[in-house]
Formats: structure tokens, sequence, C-alpha cells
């Protein structure tokens, strides 16, 4: 099996740069797509891409939450459309898609862990567009895995991790917000696991997150402690910091199914967040 071409789709992002590496080094043929040179709402470039392909994972999409906002349109030809089309291609030619969601889906009102299962009720275009894809995508009737992931960080990428480093290290006072709960995940998890996936061939949905819940502020406060930064650091309710799009307040995933799929305990968020530091 791992000598089959595995094409992703949005490669050169943080998550699709660290799956292309652990792919790679999993032994499979890895053909990458991504913007300049490929644009998944062009639909030939599209067709061309997953031509004769028995894996496909797609982690591109249009991830500005408060810019999808004011181009919802774009957030759902990218997030949604193009991967309805996908999904047909796939359903066409038999082809194994893999596409990557997010806790967006939500709209963070429930009192406990989110499970798959769990009405989907977006509260922001970004979440809309997500979850018009995720739809979309089943109704092709291809065979789908999809995982929803939050809270990611990684080093090919624009994140709230390395964001509030660069602040702090300007020297500016920071807020941050302690109502929004989730969980911290490295891309490099996230990878490592859509990968077993893939060595499964298995279908549905499912949740990934690292283990154990944090606030964004207390996320903050752990980031500092360990990089050892001065930083005058204080809270604030999500109600006072004013966004173009809403967030969930609830982002906990429940990920027992995942963990029951795959037989081992997902790493606590505080194990790959030193990881990630001790690499900035």
């Amino acid at each position: 099996m791992a000598d089959e071409r595995v094409v992703i789709l949005g490669g050169k992002g943080m998550l699709g740069s660290d799956l292309v590496g652990v792919c790679r080094a999993r032994g499979f043929e890895t053909v990458v797509f991504d913007l300049p040179e490929f644009d998944i709402t062009n639909e030939q470039q599209l067709k061309d891409a997953v031509k004769d392909v028995g894996v496909i994972i797609n982690c591109a999409a249009y991830t500005n939450v408060d810019g999808a906002e004011s181009e919802s349109e774009l957030a759902q030809k990218v997030n949604a459309e193009a991967v309805g089309r996908l999904g047909a291609l796939a359903a066409e030619s038999g082809a194994w898609v893999l596409h990557v969601s997010t806790d967006f889906v939500f709209d963070g009102e429930s009192d406990s862990p989110y499970v798959e299962a769990d009405s989907p009720n977006p509260v922001s275009a970004y979440g809309a567009s997500k979850l018009a894809g995720e739809r979309l995508l089943i109704e092709s009737g291809c065979g789908c895995c999809i995982i929803r992931v939050e809270w990611t960080y990684g080093l090919g990428g624009n994140n709230f991790v390395a964001k509030l480093v660069s602040l702090a290290k300007q020297g500016k006072a920071l807020k941050v917000i302690d109502d929004q709960i989730g969980s911290p995940t490295a891309t490099t998890e996230v990878a490592k696991v859509i990968v077993k996936l893939l060595e499964m061939r298995v279908e549905g949905m499912f949740h990934f997150a690292s283990f154990g819940y944090v606030s964004r502020f207390e996320m903050a406060k752990f980031i500092f402690d360990k990089l050892d930064i001065p930083v005058e650091l204080s809270s604030c309710k999500s109600s006072e910091y004013v966004t173009a799009a809403k967030r969930p307040l609830n982002s906990c995933f429940d990920c027992s199914k995942i963990v029951g799929l795959l037989g081992e305990p997902i790493k606590p968020w505080q194990e790959p967040l030193e990881e990630f530091l001790r690499q900035l």
C-alpha cells in the first residue's frame, strides 16, 4: 500500500507541510498541490490534480475566520463548493478522500465536550462554509473520512502561539481571553494521526485534539512561563474583545472515538506545545 500515490491539496500550509513530511517518511509517493500554482476552486485544475489517484487528502481551505465575514462567497467557494466537486470526482474514480474540518462547525454553547454525533450550529461564516463542505463531501457518496481539528499550531504558518510570542517579544502588554476553552493541538500530531487513518482507509467522522482542556489565557501563561518571557499579561472576556466573527466559547472535543480506533492515548496538550516552543 505504501507505494500508492497520495495527493495532498493545500500541502504547503501549516498542516499540509507537516503531513507531506510524515507521508514521505512512511514511504508514500506524495504529490503536493497548493497556491499559487493550484487553485482548488478551478474545476479543471482540480480534475487534473486528482486524476488516476487512489488517495486524496484535502488540507486546502479558506481559514481567515474574520475575513470570511466579508468574503463569505469566497469562503463558500473554497471550503464548500470545491469540496463537493472533489467528492464527486472521487466518487467517479473510486478514490478515498480525507478532509480536514474544524471545531467552528459548533456554536460552543454546549456544557460538555463535543462528540461527532452532536448537531453542528456554526456562528460564523467560516464555520458555516466548513460545515457545508463536510455535508457536500458526504452527499457526493465517495469513500471519505472527515477529521475535525482545533486550535492548531505549527512551524509552517500563522497561529495563536506564534502571534503571542511575537507580540510579547515586542514588549507589548497583552490581554488574552479566558472564557474560550479548547485543546492546543500541534499540526505534527494531527499529521501522524491522518497518516494512520490513511493506512487504515477508515471512513466516517472523527474529532482529534490534544488531551486536556485549557483557556486561551492559561495557554498564554503556560507559553510565557516555558519561554521565560517577561510580559504584562491580563485576562478578558470574549465580549470585551470585539472581532468580525463570533467564536465558540467551548471548543472541547471528546476524542474517545478516534482513541478507540487507534488504540492508543493522545498526548496531553502540554507535551507537543513544549516541544514546539523549543523549536521557535
